[in-house]
């Protein structure tokens, strides 16, 4: 559906919609769709999405951070599809070992460390005394208009 209007974008547009480059993102449908063809043999019915809108989704739900039902309005399923999708697509890219964050290594990380302590005992607040309610005088109601 939307895949195929995002086919015309530019490569720099398109990495602005996405996050990814092309040749990453068709990397990423290549590995989702082998792992799906050799699901769809074991479970049953298709999915309403194409595996490129599957990606598609899943990338709009990290860069975007909106929400499940937002995305589900947006692409005209529901909440839940739209969780299985991800959670899918995501499992098969981590499995897949493609793609991977960069890690941390020791020599990388700063050698001097700042440490901030902020004191956050109780401590009674200094209030007023009460009004001595003997030196108010108060008028009789009689006397007021």
């Amino acid at each position: 559906m939307l895949y195929k209007k995002l086919e015309k974008l530019s490569a720099a547009n398109f990495k602005r919609y996405c996050g990814v480059e092309r040749k990453t993102f068709d990397k990423m449908c290549e590995i989702v769709r082998r792992k799906s063809i050799s699901r769809r043999l074991v479970e049953g019915r298709p999915p309403k999405l194409a595996i490129e809108d599957q990606v598609l989704l899943t990338l709009e739900y990290w860069r975007e951070y909106r929400t499940m039902f937002h995305l589900g309005t947006s692409w005209g399923i529901s909440e839940s599809a739209v969780s299985r999708i991800i959670a899918r697509v995501e499992d098969i890219l981590t499995d897949s070992k493609e793609f991977a964050l960069p890690g941390k290594r020791m020599a990388d990380l700063p050698l001097e460390v700042e440490v901030v302590v902020v004191d956050v005992a109780e401590s009674p607040i200094e209030r007023p005394s009460k009004k001595n309610k003997n030196g108010i005088i108060r008028a009789r109601k009689s006397g007021t208009r």
